[in-house]
């Protein structure tokens, strides 16, 4: 009993913040080819770098889900 698991409804509250961020990362990343000025472009990126090393995050509370949906493993194809 040493697999502490999460709360259903803290399940679908981190569910929801994964989407979100996933939702923000993307958002982010399109957006990059529209900003011309470096200094925003820069503060874009960074915040692309910290969205995917906290969606990964979420990722490894969202394993002690009792219930899961599927998450991928890596973004999709549209953060690359």
């Amino acid at each position: 009993m040493n697999n502490p698991t999460l709360a259903p409804h803290e399940s679908m509250e981190l569910h929801e913040a994964l989407n979100f961020k996933t939702l923000c990362l993307a958002k982010s990343k399109l957006m990059q080819g529209l900003v011309f000025d470096q200094e925003l472009k820069a503060l874009m990126e960074k915040d692309v770098t910290q969205s995917l090393q906290q969606i990964a995050e979420l990722q490894a509370i969202y394993a002690k889900a009792p219930f899961q949906a599927p998450v991928p493993n890596s973004p999709t194809p549209i953060t690359h």
